[in-house]
């Protein structure tokens, strides 16, 4: 089962899984999603915002799910989450569940969820989904790791999006695609003739179910250059960065008649990094040339990965100081006609002392 929650979770669900529960404060927002399943409306005191939705305050969002906290904490054991961390109900409701697993003594393999994370392109979207993706990473999703109740984290980025000015539709479409080939790994090993090595589902399973962020990707492999170079040259571009893999999975597709033997030199480049994969080798008629499909597992701490959201944030709100002060406005020097306003203070006042007020209006 898949869970999409806030306004981009919901669309990315729906994408990849027709029966997908999809959760919101809006029911417009709600509405609009084409495709998934159930519609889950997550319900806000004195109904603020169950049209407009959280408005990118993640505060709401937090308030949102206790309405649906017992709910969702059954559903998410062992299946997937969409969220954005930029916006206000994906955030806060997320926030809350990962809070909740946090608290939890011990999570078993088979019930940890698979979180999959839209986060914003710092150098061109709003200052407040900068900031919102900063306190998830650092707070909620940082303890949450460190309790080892998670499974694997999945941080889409939203750089490519912007760079390549594509729309949302297609991104989103893209990045459903990409996360399709990396979970066909265990149906390919039942599906094609193995070679080598052996990927099945329970070894995919216990793989997803680690508490680290995991990076994916897949490319044409040639046997003539070094896997390092070709990985290196790879990377997945919707997806953040990796650091240096504690952990690593990968399918070696080759065609018909192929060579299997290839892939031990991509076993010995991550022996190399004392990183010891799981693998499998199997022959794909439909293929020309090899192809691999491989994931790495690392440990960067959330914080590390904010600062450059950090920096971002502080850029803007250094730019709305410079805006509000170059929009300051100079009053014009008020000339004021003392014994004029004198005798208007008499008249209000009645019989007093023209000298008294006079001085007193110098003391203004």
């Amino acid at each position: 089962m898949t869970l999409g929650i806030g306004g981009a979770g919901c669309k990315l669900a729906a994408l990849l899984d027709d029966s997908a529960v999809l959760v919101n404060v809006s029911e417009t927002e709600l509405a609009k999603v084409p495709g998934g399943g159930r519609r889950i409306l997550a319900s806000l005191h004195a109904g603020k915002g169950q049209f407009r939705g959280s408005r990118k305050d993640r505060r709401l969002g937090m308030d949102a799910y206790l309405s649906v906290k017992r709910e969702l904490l059954g559903l998410i054991k062992g299946n997937m989450v969409f969220s954005s961390t930029g916006g206000g109900t994906g955030n806060g409701i997320v926030s809350g569940i990962l809070a909740d697993l946090t608290e939890e003594e011990k999570i078993a393999t088979e019930d940890k969820t698979f979180f999959a994370f839209l986060l914003p392109y710092a150098k061109l979207e709003s200052s407040e989904f900068i900031s919102n993706t900063s306190e998830f990473l650092a707070g909620p999703l940082a303890e949450a790791i460190d309790s080892g109740n998670t499974g694997n984290i999945v941080l889409f980025s939203n750089r490519l999006k912007f760079e390549k000015r594509l729309s949302e539709q297609k991104y989103n479409q893209m990045l459903i695609e990409s996360l399709e080939v990396f979970l066909a790994i265990p149906e390919k090993n039942d599906l094609l003739r193995l070679l080598d090595g052996h990927i099945d589902h329970e070894d995919f399973a216990l793989f997803c179910s680690k508490p680290y962020f995991n990076h994916f990707t897949y490319f044409d492999y040639n046997p003539e250059v070094s896997f390092e170079k070709q990985l290196n040259q790879n990377g997945n571009q919707l997806l953040l960065a990796p650091e240096a893999p504690i952990e690593a999975l990968f399918l070696l597709e080759v065609p018909e008649g192929g060579d299997p033997t290839v892939f031990y030199s991509i076993v010995e480049y991550f022996t190399e990094k004392k990183v010891s994969p799981i693998y499998s080798v199997v022959e794909n008629p439909s293929l020309k040339v090899p192809f691999i499909t491989v994931s790495l597992l690392y440990s960067r701490k959330p914080a590390e990965l904010v600062n450059d959201f950090n920096e971002i944030a502080e850029s803007h709100a250094q730019a709305k100081v410079q805006k509000s002060l170059d929009q300051y406005v100079s009053l014009a020097r008020l000339e004021v006609n003392m014994a004029n306003k004198a005798r208007e203070e008499v008249k209000l006042r009645g019989e007093e002392d023209v000298l008294a007020i006079l001085k007193r209006l110098g003391k203004l």
